[in-house]
């Protein structure tokens, strides 16, 4: 019995199906079952049955016909007519991560591929194209790969892909979920998903997101969505306007949450049903088109009590600067001044709230007043991360920055804000 072969363990009164995975010692035996999860055994506990040797490759390529996928180019897998094509694309991160068994370590390592075989539940639902943009870990992630991610949605929509699919780390994904939603305007769904727990872990949530991903691509809403587990069973995953979202945990499968408002819509997983909740745009209603620059010169600040006004001379010089403020949108008097000071010197600075939901609103304080004198600008309730990308993309692409802060270009700015459970 070697990796790879398909197995049936039977032990006490529970029986396996899957395929034998590589194991750090002799004395266990590892299973990847058909829904993803792995379980371990006893060898001396368990009967084992080989049904049949070889059906897994571990290492290399099992049936899933491959193309050379290095330097971001794309591979296929067999092509049905009657189905939709989804493009995969890889940018790293825990759901394309795999465990070296010798040590235990999880490292991001596959390629969009290693996915597929990873996610047997993925086959038969659509035609796939795969695409590695990058192999990093979230918190690697930087502007310049916005710009590749981007410019590789644009050419797999081009190339008449119904669907795309951005496998992502968790971390950053609400930041990378909201570049792509102020760069492309996108005539198909844009869905990023990811895993808060790796596929060697019985609790992974990589399966059930990554399907549910793909049934969102093949939906009618065409805008850049984030979909991750809506609870903690495996039961429903959550769609979430990607200008809108926020991680909200370290670890639990449902960390993610729309603020201010509830999810833009739901795939139930044992059903395969994709329900929106809110109004959304419609597949095919806008053409494709990409403005992919951005300003990478932009800080996000968040003021605390005490902070000393000289800790503002880290962003002089700054193109522009996204500030965390209190309540309504505000920070000592004693820092006024200096920010007065670096918006006459070119700094743009835009005020958000570091309360989870509402909008700023400095015009009912002195404070707030003070500020918008000295030249602030009001970004209402768009999540102080979420302004952070949209001002880098504002400050290259829009004619006035303040008017691109104050108006909506891809639903991060609520006209409402109301009270929300």
């Amino acid at each position: 019995m070697n990796p790879g072969d398909r197995v049936r363990v039977d032990r006490e009164d529970r029986t396996y199906e899957g395929v034998v995975l590589p194991s750090s010692t002799d004395d266990h035996l590892v299973v990847k079952l058909e829904g993803g999860y792995n379980v371990g055994v006893d060898r001396d506990e368990a009967a084992v049955e080989v049904l049949a040797e070889g059906a897994y490759e571990i290492d290399g390529t099992d049936s899933v016909g491959s193309e050379d996928d290095e330097d971001g180019e794309a591979s296929e897998i067999e092509f049905d007519e009657d189905l939709p094509t989804i493009s995969l694309i890889s940018t790293g991160g825990t759901i394309a991560s795999t465990v070296d068994y010798r040590t235990g370590a999880v490292t991001a390592q596959f390629d969009a591929e290693d996915v597929l075989r990873a996610v047997p539940d993925l086959a038969g639902r659509a035609n796939y194209r795969g695409r590695v943009v990058a192999n990093i870990l979230s918190e690697n992630m930087e502007p310049p790969i916005w710009r590749e991610l981007a410019e590789a949605v644009r050419e797999e929509i081009e190339a008449g892909a119904d669907g795309v699919v951005v496998m992502h780390g968790t971390d950053t994904m609400q930041y990378s979920a909201a570049a792509l939603a102020f760069m492309l305007e996108t005539p198909v769904p844009i869905v990023f998903t990811g895993s808060q727990r790796s596929a060697d872990r019985p609790s992974s949530d990589n399966v059930m997101n990554a399907v549910s991903a793909v049934e969102a691509a093949k939906s009618d809403c065409a805008e850049v969505l984030v979909c991750m587990h809506g609870s903690e069973s495996d039961d429903v995953c959550a769609l979430h306007r990607g200008t809108r979202v926020r991680k909200n945990h370290t670890s639990r499968r449902d960390a993610f949450e729309t603020i201010g408002a509830e999810s833009l819509g739901t795939v139930d997983y044992e059903t395969e049903t994709v329900e929106f909740r809110r109004d959304y745009q419609q597949r095919g209603d806008t053409d494709l088109a990409i403005e992919p620059e951005l300003e990478d010169d932009v800080e996000l600040l968040k003021f605390t009590p005490g902070m000393d006004p000289q800790f503002l001379d880290v962003v002089e010089g700054s193109e522009g600067l996204i500030i965390e403020g209190t309540g309504l949108g505000h920070v000592h008097t004693d820092l006024i001044p200096r920010i007065e000071e670096l918006i006459e010197d070119g700094t743009t600075v835009v005020m958000t709230s570091q309360c989870l939901e509402g909008r700023v609103c400095d015009r009912v304080y002195d404070t707030g007043r003070d500020l918008l004198d000295a030249g602030v600008i009001e970004a209402g309730d768009t999540l102080p991360g979420t302004a952070k990308v949209k001002l880098m993309w504002a400050l290259e692409n829009s004619a006035d920055v303040e008017e691109a802060m104050s108006t909506s270009l891809a639903g991060e700015l609520q006209e409402r804000s109301v009270p929300w459970e």
